[in-house]
């Protein structure tokens, strides 16, 4: 008995490294292309190029969000069921991609019909929406591929082929920085290119992923048929964390954009451009931690296998917690220089806020890391409520709370601490439902 145990175990942690280390690799690779595109079009557009991205990437959110629902969830279940042997888990793929087009039909129209009119509403003036509107046009089209791109990722990788996966993203992500580089200078077409460049990306994704329904390990299967609402719902109960985790960074900038435009105008949303930029490689990285144990989450819990479970609960919540740690270290020390990279203007009044705003929104991550781990740990084992909770609170409430009240307290240090508050309330709250759920 002893033995089996211990064979549970190592199995369980060299699983932990080659899921995780792939999936953060691979969620890195995704947050790499951000930053080209930020970088590029600070070089092309200035501190309006970043003030116009800034605005629309709410967008961005909301589409990469019913993508990660629809994906994650889906995949979730299919790995249950796969566990434990049942034959609707080949129901879930063909699902997914069916309801992820229904669904960006609507960012199709919005993107053909009205995109000037979605740049003024988040906030831009005539100059700004003047830069935005060719951009938030070109990546609305491509909705629908958006969110392939993250429901093939998801089913690639739980059935476990993480590699693949990995491969997909950080070879789209490559495209994406080249292609930004052709597009936006040799070419000479602007934000036009920098959104066709991002646009194009997930088709990249979607055609590696593909490689892995040729393989002999593949149990993947589109099975024909009419969508099934009753599925999708099943779903998306264990794919709303990873919904309400892709919204709160939307949330957290259409607050931030408004707040800050009140207090220090198109400048200060250029240096929380920056500054939110920066901080999707930090969340890439915890969300690496979390999507690489979700299918392990879900395989042990599956098949019953409850230590191995809690195994994988300690060594997400540890890894998380250190990188926590290693990745302040190193914005307190390379603040300016991660500034002085966007700042292509030089903007002395942009580089003080984005500085100050940096050291001070990261420290957010050494609670927001852990946050991350375990709300993917509800979401894995089918604790649908928890998730939605946590996610709920961290996402949308503590958030917005903290930001209106810490803003009207302090100005822009107030909407630089709104981050790590809403996350240490957080925190306390998940520790709360992981100990009675641990109990039990």
């Amino acid at each position: 008995m002893k033995q089996n145990t211990a064979c549970k175990s190592r199995s369980a942690e060299s699983l932990f490294i080659k899921y995780v280390s792939q999936n953060i690799l691979g969620m890195i690779g995704i947050s790499a292309y951000v930053l080209a595109d930020t970088f590029f079009i600070s070089r092309a557009e200035g501190a309006d190029g970043i003030t116009a991205l800034n605005l629309v990437l709410p967008l961005y959110s909301l589409i990469f969000a019913i993508g990660n629902m629809i994906g994650i969830g889906s995949a979730t279940r299919f790995r249950i069921l796969r566990a434990q042997k049942k034959e609707s888990a080949d129901l879930y793929f063909s699902n997914a991609v069916l309801f992820a087009l229904a669904f960006s039909l609507i960012f199709i129209l919005a993107g053909i019909c009205i995109p000037h009119k979605i740049v003024v509403f988040l906030g831009g003036d005539a100059r700004i929406t003047e830069v935005g509107t060719p951009y938030t046009r070109i990546f609305l089209c491509f909705a629908p591929f958006f969110m392939w791109n993250y429901i093939f990722n998801a089913f690639v990788r739980n059935d476990g082929n993480p590699s693949i996966a990995m491969a997909a993203t950080l070879f789209s992500s490559l495209f994406n920085i080249v292609m930004d580089y052709v597009l936006m200078f040799p070419l000479g077409m602007g934000m036009s290119g920098a959104a066709l460049a991002t646009a194009i990306s997930p088709i990249v994704g979607i055609c590696i992923c593909s490689l892995h329904f040729l393989g002999k390990k593949n149990s993947i299967r589109f099975v024909p048929g009419k969508p099934s609402i009753k599925r999708l719902a099943a779903s998306c109960q264990l794919g709303i964390s990873a919904f309400i985790g892709e919204m709160s960074s939307g949330v957290t900038t259409i607050v931030f954009n408004f707040l800050i435009l009140r207090i220090a105008g198109n400048i200060g949303v250029a240096a929380y451009g920056v500054v939110a930029n920066t901080a999707i490689v930090a969340n890439s990285i915890f969300n690496g931690i979390a999507q690489g144990s979700q299918p392990l989450f879900s395989e042990f819990y599956g098949r019953r296998d409850l230590s191995s479970v809690k195994k994988v609960l300690r060594m997400s919540a540890a890894c998380a917690v250190a990188l926590a740690v290693l990745l302040l270290l190193s914005i307190n020390l390379f603040a300016g220089q991660i500034t002085d990279v966007f700042n292509s203007e030089k903007n002395p009044e942009m580089a003080a806020y984005a500085i100050t705003g940096l050291r001070l929104y990261f420290t957010g991550f050494l609670f927001a890391g852990f946050n991350i781990a375990a709300t993917g740990y509800f979401s894995a084992t089918a604790a649908a409520r928890q998730a939605f909770l946590c996610s709920i609170l961290r996402g949308f409430a503590a958030i917005i709370v903290c930001a209106f009240v810490l803003s009207a307290l302090f100005k822009m240090t107030g909407v630089w601490l709104a981050f790590p508050a809403a996350e240490l309330i957080t925190l306390f709250f998940i520790l709360y439902h992981l100990r009675a759920g641990l109990r039990a």
